[in-house]
């Protein structure tokens, strides 16, 4: 098992000031053989709700997400192309916030950016069949088919999700050069 401290998540939140609890997140991590599970606290540092890191998948391999527990909103964004088919990190084509509670599920695209938000008052739970096999003691937290970098260096994903009269507001986040309006669907 392994956790996300909010050390750890000061790079990736609005407000890097904020106080948070000690740990935001849990993840059990099954192999090839077994599902993966993350517990996500409840509650808000300073304005935003409690999330994930968030990252981009490196291979193409389509991950599903089944949430067990909770309510939340899972993120995804697609990074646009250049010319020569390379990806822009600062800009995104595409943002899709999927509004989640147990018994959900959501694909993830191939090489999609994607986190999850927890919105309720209580655990997120979820399960995934993203494929940790690797023996490196440092997979569990940071599995080597995910890429954290991009989501680091632009201070989190395209929008932050901020609690607002106790309701989920989208927030973009300045460092991205485009931002395009945001999807909402619900399952």
């Amino acid at each position: 098992m392994a956790v996300r401290t909010h050390k750890e998540m000061v790079d990736v939140l609005l407000d890097p000031e904020s106080i948070g609890p000690e740990v935001h997140y849990f993840m059990i991590r099954g192999g090839n053989k077994q599902k993966n599970i993350t517990i996500c606290q409840s509650g808000l540092v300073g304005e935003e709700y409690i999330k994930t890191y968030g990252h981009y998948h490196v291979s193409d391999f389509l991950e599903t997400y089944k949430i067990l527990a909770g309510e939340g909103i899972i993120l995804l964004q697609i990074r646009r192309k250049g010319g020569s088919g390379e990806v822009i990190d600062e800009e995104i084509e595409s943002v899709r916030a999927i509004f989640v509670k147990a018994g959900s599920e959501v694909q993830i695209p191939e090489k999609a950016g994607h986190l999850m938000i927890n919105i309720g008052k209580s655990w997120l739970v979820t399960e995934d069949n993203s494929p940790i096999s690797s023996p490196q003691a440092n997979e569990t937290s940071h599995p080597a088919h995910a890429d954290y970098e991009p989501v680091r260096n632009l201070k989190g994903f395209a929008y932050y999700v901020v609690e607002k009269d106790g309701k989920p507001v989208f927030v973009k986040n300045p460092n991205y050069k485009n931002i395009p309006e945001i999807e909402i669907e619900s399952r």
